[in-house]
């Protein structure tokens, strides 16, 4: 329990801080789950634009500090690579 308006403040900001991290977190897990599921179906054009919010999500998440820089990186990094594996087609250069 805060004793002091000042600590009454910071305890306030603190959960509004961690319900809004809470909620970057899962819209970035959710965006991770259904690009590695849209893999499974095998349709470039599909696997595209999910790996493509997939990435903003992650990356959007680590800006505002839900997730740490280089988690984010790693998580990016690997679902790269695994795309890369699976479907080479859907981050060929044109």
């Amino acid at each position: 329990m805060a004793n002091t308006r000042k600590s009454t403040k910071r305890a306030g900001q603190a959960k509004k801080r961690q319900t809004r991290n809470t909620i970057v977190r899962s819209a970035t897990k959710t965006a991770l789950k259904e690009a590695l599921t849209s893999l499974k179906t095998g349709d470039v054009a599909k696997v595209k634009e999910a790996y493509k919010s997939a990435v903003r999500a992650i990356s959007k998440a680590a800006s505002k500090g839900a997730v740490p820089k280089g988690r984010a990186a790693r998580k990016i990094s690997r679902l790269t690579l695994f795309l890369k594996k699976k479907i080479p087609a859907a981050l060929a250069q044109k």
